[in-house]
């Protein structure tokens, strides 16, 4: 390979000190060392799995070493040099990887699918990509907050191939982030060669298309990444901008142990083994006398004795015991002081009325007011005010800064929000219309919901999701696509159906350090007014509310499903419970148990389609928990098992209204 011919690695120290190359050389050995005990004890049975970084420690302890322990790093599963470097402890790293009760999971997650607010280390979920985007998010935080702090984040040359990549790229490049985006080019994604990964001759040629600087590195010469990595950290954190870096090197191990490397050329191994990043450092130090034999031997004993010491101590260590409670309970971040502290709940409505749109714009408003940590963030939100000018004249007050237009990133802008949670920030991202939420899903479903159960993080992200038909919009701009969400533990649902909830719910949704969905119905923005507070108010996630009282039966329901339920009974002249869910997530059982016991018979309407929609869930607990309180089968009234159709004849065949009355009376007949 043309990037293998000169074998000899031009360390060249330049005005780099004696203790920081004695520094650099140890973050190798310890790195080294720590990989071969954990390859020995694979081949003893004692661990089960090992991803070896083997050949390209110098990438992770150079650009770590040059950064500022308080700047964020993002790396890969192979990065231990990163963790070391950071002074993670040796036997909760080991812990990790053994799935052990004092691993930075608990035992939820394995490898280095953790992070650590104290080191300033995000790691990876198994998809790549994302740490990118979330890298570019914490960059945006120390922009905003003037630290000039930058943020660097890893991925391989496999990865360059996820949509992800380019997306965060685009993004930091459009706002000027202060990023370093690190790839360590390898030579294979597992076992597929470049050539079947990508046409363009150098990696660091795709940063021209983004408009921003790039650059070739030997990825295993540590003093050369050292060296660049500090000067242009530097550089970045005095004139903010985003940097793309491509590191030769080759990993010497199989991606895993159990795949071997029988797919890489024997000649080529043999060419990398001699452009060892280890050996070659230290044969370097020995030349210069910056090292004797007598040290290195040292060096190596000291360390050994730290690494068998953490092995013995974390072998150890207690197994993580199932709890019930505890694993419930950790799904979600309950934290009653940061709640509490955007004022109190509920207050009376009073006789000033709100459309919709304004109750959610005022709820927008005062939340910015109330937090100036508070960005938001979506395509065409500022100058124009979104499709639905929900934000209209907030840019005027607040400033692009904090009311930032997007590009059409919906991933990447998901994972920048979770960035910017790691810098202290909350964030708020609307989604042009709620069906766009699926170029995110990535992020949103194994990022945003998984992060407090892995290691902790409270994730105060709420995304506006303007959903619903009944408006002719067609199948892509009319989906009511909440039940997507409702199987990913970790994500909180709300879905208001009048002015008062809407600007209460969102409110309660910005104090929740967990993630929100916040759905809003498109038909409700300009048709609907009602009595709404002046004051801020919070409306509490988790509680539905009772719209009508009566005995014939129980309709619940939520967002537009409400009016249409008042609407069938008024004119039926039935006297029904109707039941606003508010919250899908989490749901009120204790309402929905309380007007079963009440009426004995339940219809559950909603506008999602019927099969696999929240209404199958809620149908299943009744029938589960208060089949002795029925006295009739629970009927469910949704919307059709096909795509939102556009014509108004076909659109209102689709939607359940239509046949709401039938279901009213099938349920009272029987």
């Amino acid at each position: 390979m043309e990037k293998t011919k000169d074998l000899e690695i031009d360390f060249s120290r330049g005005k780099t000190s004696d203790k920081e190359l004695i520094d650099l050389y140890i973050g190798l050995k310890f790195s080294r060392q720590i990989e071969e005990k954990m390859l020995n004890l694979l081949r003893q049975g004692r661990i089960s799995k090992w991803f070896s970084g083997i050949g390209q420690e110098a990438i992770s302890v150079g650009v770590t070493k040059a950064l500022k322990k308080n700047e964020f790093i993002f790396p890969l599963h192979r990065n231990l040099g990163i963790f070391t470097s950071r002074e993670v402890p040796l036997h909760r790293l080991i812990s990790q990887w053994q799935g052990k009760a004092d691993g930075f999971t608990k035992g939820r997650d394995r490898s280095f699918h953790f992070g650590s607010m104290e080191h300033h280390i995000v790691g990876m979920i198994s998809h790549l990509g994302p740490q990118l985007s979330l890298a570019a998010g914490a960059a945006l935080g120390g922009r905003l907050e003037g630290s000039g702090k930058v943020a660097l984040a890893i991925t391989g040359e496999g990865g360059t191939s996820e949509g992800e990549f380019h997306e965060a790229l685009n993004v930091a490049a459009v706002w000027q982030l202060p990023v370093i985006f690190v790839v360590e080019n390898n030579g294979y994604g597992l076992s597929t060669p470049v050539n079947e990964q990508y046409r363009c001759e150098r990696l660091a040629d795709r940063g021209i298309g983004y408009g921003m600087k790039s650059f070739i590195l030997d990825g295993n010469n540590v003093l050369e990444i050292y060296q660049f990595v500090s000067k242009w950290a530097k550089q970045l954190r005095k004139k903010p901008e985003p940097i793309l870096l491509e590191c030769l090197t080759f990993r010497m191990r199989g991606h895993e142990e159990a795949s071997g490397t029988k797919y890489v050329p024997k000649t080529l191994m043999e060419t990398w083994a001699q452009r060892d990043p280890v050996s070659s450092f230290e044969s370097f130090l020995l030349r210069e006398k910056v090292l004797n034999d007598s040290q290195v031997h040292d060096i190596a004993e000291t360390l050994q004795v730290q690494i068998d010491r953490a092995v013995q101590e974390s072998f150890v260590a207690e197994d993580p015991v199932a709890d019930l409670e505890k694993e419930l309970k950790d799904v979600y971040r309950d934290d009653r002081e940061i709640v509490e502290k955007y004022l109190p709940s509920q207050v009376p409505p009073g006789d000033r009325s709100l459309r919709f749109i304004d109750a959610i714009t005022e709820a927008l408003d005062q939340a910015m007011e109330q937090n100036e940590r508070l960005v938001l963030m979506g395509q065409d939100i500022g100058a124009y005010g979104g499709v639905f000018k929900v934000t209209e004249g907030l840019i005027a007050k607040y400033g692009p800064e904090r009311v930032r237009n997007t590009p059409l990133c919906e991933s990447a802008i998901i994972g920048v929000a979770l960035g910017l949670t790691f810098e202290g920030y909350h964030a708020m991202v609307e989604m042009q219309f709620s069906d766009f939420v699926s170029c995110g899903f990535n992020q949103l479903v194994n990022n945003l919901a998984k992060i407090h159960y892995r290691w902790g993080h409270a994730a105060n992200v709420v995304i506006r999701m303007p959903t619903g038909g009944d408006v002719g919009a067609g199948p892509f701009h009319s989906q009511s696509i909440e039940g997507w969400f409702l199987q990913t533990p970790g994500l909180k649902i709300v879905y208001p159906s009048n002015p008062y909830d809407a600007k209460g719910l969102l409110m309660a949704a910005f104090a929740d350090p967990n993630p929100v969905l916040y759905f809003e119905h498109k038909k409700l923005y300009r048709t609907l007014t009602d009595p709404v507070p002046i004051e801020s108010y919070q409306v509490p996630i988790g509680k539905a509310a009772l719209v009508t009282e009566g005995n014939a039966m129980s309709v619940i329901t939520y967002g537009l499903g409400v009016h249409w339920a008042v609407e069938a009974a008024s004119s039926m002249n039935i006297e029904a419970d109707i039941l606003d869910l508010r919250s899908l997530a989490p749901l009120d059982y204790k309402a929905i148990e309380q007007t079963v016991a009440k009426t004995g018979r339940v219809i559950i309407l909603h506008e999602a389609t019927l099969t696999g929609g929240p209404g199958a869930e809620i149908a299943a607990y009744i029938s589960e928990y208060l089949f002795e309180a029925l006295d009739a089968p629970v009927m469910r009234c949704a919307s059709l098992d096909t795509p939102v159709p556009f014509a108004a004849g076909l659109e209102e065949q689709f939607l359940p209204k239509i046949r709401l009355k039938e279901t009213f009376r099938r349920l009272l007949d029987y």
